[in-house]
């Protein structure tokens, strides 16, 4: 399969990106999940906005932090200006949106406004609100991964399977394209080389990789729906700490998993090495869930 998406959907005089849009649904299905959360536990709609709010802000800024600390330190460290604005500058001036998001960092980021949430907004232990908030987390997991794979980003390793996908726009940079074809519209110029006989020999160059992000996504809909019916047909919710725990294990443990197929992202293994840095980073939070798993029982209040 050869794998070309278009930037997003052309409506004239915007195009919606695709990575944009998953983010978009991401929030919005999780505002839903958890307005039917606090009708059921009789909150307040009103804090829902305040948390709603609190966990975009906190996604996105930790993903980004997370990107520049635990990825590419060493290239933010120099440019320094990139960290929170969407444009380089060098060698030349050039928008490039945020393109580096590190799913660990908004999962620390998250876990930290919902500290500051439970304490200053909703008046509930951190644990009652973590429980509940893991259930939208999970869902928004599945549409961030495919909108890593509509972006050709996080792909997995060269593959003979018969899973395996030619990613053009992860082998070809736009520049590259538009060079070899000549064409001016980078979309027309990845189009002719997965399309057009001339260039069939570029195409073939293109190696097959395993759809990382689909498989991440795929597992991601069992740890939603996991959580989803733990909190609604049983009465796991009641044990403080033990939805937490359950989405941490499960969540970091596909991640886990699937970076044995996914290509090297750099960061500290590079200075570690044996595993990926994100096998790495997943350790922490998985040693984490198992704490929250077997403690539930015990009457947590405050303390995460």
């Amino acid at each position: 399969m050869v794998w070309n998406p278009s930037e997003g959907i052309d409506i004239g005089f915007f195009i919606i990106r695709y990575y944009s849009l998953m983010f978009v649904i991401a929030f919005g299905l999780g505002w839903y999940i958890m307005k039917k959360i606090y009708e059921r536990e009789n909150e307040s709609i009103d804090k829902l906005d305040t948390l709603f709010i609190w966990t975009v802000i906190a996604t996105l800024l930790g993903a980004r932090l997370g990107q520049v600390f635990f990825y590419d330190w060493e290239y933010f460290r120099n440019n320094p200006t990139e960290i929170l604005l969407p444009f380089k500058f060098h060698p030349e001036f050039e928008f490039t949106g945020f393109r580096g998001l590190a799913s660990h960092g908004a999962a620390i980021a998250i876990i930290i406004a919902m500290y500051f949430y439970s304490k200053k907004v909703i008046k509930r232990p951190i644990l009652w609100v973590l429980d509940r908030v893991v259930i939208p987390v999970a869902s928004g997991a599945i549409f961030v991964r495919i909108g890593n794979f509509f972006n050709s980003e996080i792909v997995g390793n060269v593959t003979d399977s018969a899973f395996g996908i030619k990613f053009v726009r992860d082998y070809y940079s736009a520049k590259d394209v538009m060079n070899i074809t000549k064409l001016s519209n980078v979309n027309d110029a990845y189009h002719a080389i997965a399309t057009d006989p001339q260039y069939a020999d570029l195409l073939a160059k293109v190696p097959m990789k395993h759809p990382a992000q689909l498989y991440e996504a795929f597992l991601y809909i069992f740890v939603f729906f996991t959580l989803y019916f733990l909190y609604w047909k049983t009465k796991t919710a009641e044990k403080q700490g033990l939805l937490f725990g359950y989405f941490l294990v499960m969540l970091w443990s596909v991640r886990f998993a699937v970076e044995y197929v996914k290509e090297s992202q750099g960061g500290i293994e590079e200075s570690f090495g044996l595993l990926s840095t994100g096998q790495w980073l997943s350790i922490p939070f998985i040693l984490v869930g198992i704490y929250y798993i077997f403690m539930a029982e015990k009457p947590i209040e405050d303390d995460l």
